[in-house]
């Protein structure tokens, strides 16, 4: 109640997020029951530096900086070349290869508001001076850069593959396979809408073959990478946090020496820029991650289970209550804090009601996603109205038709599990229809992908093998005091045995000094 009060209270007056979580983080540690003080403060540091262990952990500051330089680079508008030769001659076809554009550009950068920046500044004008309505222009531009969140590799999947091993165990590669599912859905529905809505415009050249081909050729640089990512990652050729890197160093060699679009004289400020923006979203999800490790250890998910037991929520009244709380969470929290503060609360009882935690991972991104475009907080409604110089208030009203038809994908992402983890549970040998709220086939034992995390475990080991728990840590401390109390106390002298002691015939009587 005190750490829920502190957080209300900080928030409400402007605190910075993460002067917000790290006050959060200290309070919770510092009165942890009853270890307050110094001790908690300890644990606190112990828990933040064993972040570093955390091998996934390490791909979000990578693919950051590799979203930053192909931002900055030409990639962006090869891309739209691409998709406007390939879908642009169709009815909404401007519309749609907006929407293309955005996929593959999020599967590059990992992020929803650079994906509306690079994508959406080239696209919104384009359809304006065809012919496009301003409003649906406007709205449907910046929830096809909301498309970030779903398309990996995702920097909200990481986290929450990050934040949800305490529970029950989440591979990365398996999440980003759900998610493309996911992403599948959502954009076919937003492609029929578009060739719905578009009406009486003027269309791009027809589509042709020569067209294509050159577009093909100018682009294959930007489309060659989400292949180089996906398929190292699936291939087993290297793990998310070796793609992450790989992403980097592919950038910086596309943009700099075969587009030329960046030198390497700008190269500094684009990796400056993007560390500054990179160093506050570390710095609260690390602390969120401490705050998370609180919750497990005061069982407040256990608590929130037995609620959800009290109230009689099955999984299909259980799940509707997580949309709406985290749709209305997304509202007002940025999408990160929300999925490391609340996955270990959320998550168990899901698990325990039959419900994947890969399927929950992805309907709580696509809830985030739905919070990226609804007010008050509504971080893309933000960036569009900065980018495409337009009053907030028609922002808003400009997504409320596209915030609906994701709330549809929402409701059948949520109810139909098949779209998303099906093709996950196939590789794994199970059967690929799966049932709502049917509980997951154990994962197979696989070799650890990284030699230095141990040897080969399941993927529900992985809570066993993460860093002590804070009751282990309070108890280790104390027994440490203790046992060097006791060091410092007077104790008699170890008596040598006289020569031949070892025989009873000679050996000294009892007490007898040297």
């Amino acid at each position: 109640m005190i750490l829920a009060l502190v957080l209300f209270a900080l928030l409400i007056v402007g605190v910075p997020l993460f002067v917000v979580i790290g006050v959060a983080a200290a309070v919770a540690f510092g009165l942890y029951a009853g270890h307050g003080g110094v001790d908690g403060l300890v644990v606190l540091v112990v828990k933040l530096a064993g972040l570093t262990t955390k091998n996934v952990f390490l791909a979000i500051p990578f693919f950051i900086i590799s979203g930053a330089i192909m931002s900055a680079g030409s990639i962006a508008a090869r891309l739209v070349a691409v998709a406007e030769a390939l879908v642009g001659g169709l009815r909404g076809g401007l519309a749609v290869a907006a929407l293309v554009a955005s996929v593959i550009f999020a599967a590059l950068s990992g992020s929803s508001p650079v994906t509306l920046i690079a994508i959406g500044g080239i696209m919104f004008p384009a359809m304006v001076r065809a012919g496009y309505r301003e409003s649906f222009a406007l709205g449907f531009v910046t929830t096809a850069g909301s498309l970030g969140c779903l398309v990996p590799p995702s920097i909200p999947m990481l986290v929450y593959a990050i934040s949800v091993t305490g529970t029950s165990g989440v591979d990365v590669r398996e999440l980003f396979l759900a998610g493309m599912g996911a992403a599948l859905v959502v954009v076919l529905m937003l492609a029929a809408y578009a060739v719905v809505r578009a009406g009486p415009v003027q269309t791009t050249e027809a589509f042709s073959w020569p067209r294509l081909e050159v577009a093909l050729r100018e682009g294959v640089w930007a489309l060659a990478l989400p292949v180089l990512i996906l398929g190292g990652i699936y291939g087993g050729l290297f793990t998310p946090t070796e793609a992450s890197a790989v992403s980097v160093v592919y950038a910086v060699v596309v943009e700099t020496l075969v587009h030329r679009s960046l030198s390497l004289r700008q190269l500094p400020d684009v990796v400056v820029k993007a560390t500054t923006n990179m160093g506050g979203l570390l710095l609260v999800i690390g602390l969120s991650l401490a705050v998370n490790d609180f919750m497990v250890e005061a069982e407040v998910a256990e608590a929130a289970l037995r609620q959800v037991r009290a109230l009689g929520l099955g999984p299909v009244g259980f799940m509707m209550v997580v949309n709406v709380f985290l749709v209305v969470t997304g509202m007002f929290m940025d999408s990160i804090s929300a999925i490391v503060l609340f996955t270990p609360v959320i998550a168990p009882a899901a698990v325990a009601l039959g419900i994947d935690p890969l399927h929950l991972g992805v309907v709580f991104i696509v809830n985030m996603e739905i919070g990226y475009l609804a007010p008050p907080i509504a971080t893309n409604l933000f960036v569009a109205a900065t980018v495409f110089k337009k009053p907030f208030g028609l922002v808003v009203r400009s997504v409320i038709p596209t915030l609906l038809i994701l709330g549809a994908g929402l409701l059948l992402l949520t109810y139909v599990p098949t779209l998303t983890v099906g093709p996950v549970h196939a590789l794994r040998g199970a059967s690929f229809f799966r049932p709502f709220a049917a509980a997951a086939p154990a994962p197979k034992t696989t070799p650890d992908p990284d030699p230095a995390m141990g040897p080969a475990k399941s993927e529900a080991d992985g809570a066993k093998n993460e860093v002590l728990t804070l009751e282990e840590m309070m108890r280790l401390m104390k027994a440490k005091r203790a046992a060097e109390a006791a060091t410092e106390e007077a104790t008699p002298p170890e008596v040598a045995p006289a020569k031949g002691a070892d025989d009873p015939a000679i050996a000294p009587p009892a007490g007898a000094s040297r």
